[in-house]
């Protein structure tokens, strides 16, 4: 399969975050205000995960127009990636490379339970806010309701729903990607299925070129 250009990227992600930001518009206006999620909630953002090669890329172009619009947020957050990095080098589950998460489910678990708390680098602690929001990871885009994908279900965060009826709360359940388009791209891009979650964001973050350490 012939990989894609970087313009063929560009386009093919943008139209995988219509859909997504598309479906999480729909299910907010469906929820209502059982759905919290807003400006200053940040229990998410205290949260560690890994995300994928097409999150890293993202992140780390708009790091590149954060530079250039506001350094100043931009040093901000390479400060807190560096940081947030050196904190996570204990018992940080890589490779040789140093960089890409092993994929193994229980050492990953356990780790993320260690470090669990931790605030992401791109999370503003002066105004509760996401310095890099219009290039977050599809995991920051789509928490808060209940989901469905075509092998799993993960249900709502703990803070949305308070007191809504459980049909209410099936009825907002939904699949960001029913197409699986995220997972169509990460191939074309050379990701094998089984190598899905390959890093963290203060790793992808610091591993920018121009994240040199000013």
């Amino acid at each position: 399969m012939r990989a894609l250009t970087e313009p063929e990227l560009d386009r093919a992600e943008a139209r995988l975050l219509r859909v997504v930001d598309g479906a999480m518009a729909d299910v907010a206006g469906r929820a209502g205000a059982w759905l919290v999620c807003g400006p200053g909630c940040t229990r998410c953002c205290h949260t560690l995960f890994p995300i994928t090669p097409l999150d890293a890329r993202r992140l780390q172009r708009g790091l590149a127009e954060t530079r250039r619009d506001d350094p100043h947020r931009a040093r901000g957050i390479e400060a807190r990636a560096r940081d947030a990095a050196k904190t996570l080098t204990d018992g940080l589950p890589v490779g040789s490379d140093g960089r890409r998460l092993v994929q193994d489910e229980a050492r990953l678990d356990a780790f993320f339970q260690r470090h669990d708390g931790l605030a992401c680098p791109v999370l503003n602690p002066a105004t509760g806010r996401c310095d890099l929001y219009a290039w977050r990871p599809i995991a920051c885009r789509t928490y808060g309701p209940p989901l469905r994908f075509a092998d799993e279900r993960t249900e709502a965060c703990d803070l949305c729903f308070d007191g809504a009826p459980p049909e209410a709360v099936e009825g907002c359940r939904i699949d960001p990607d029913p197409d699986g388009l995220e997972q169509a791209l990460l191939l074309r891009m050379g990701i094998e299925e089984d190598a899905t979650w390959d890093t963290l964001i203060a790793l992808a973050l610091i591993a920018d070129p121009a994240s040199d350490g000013r």
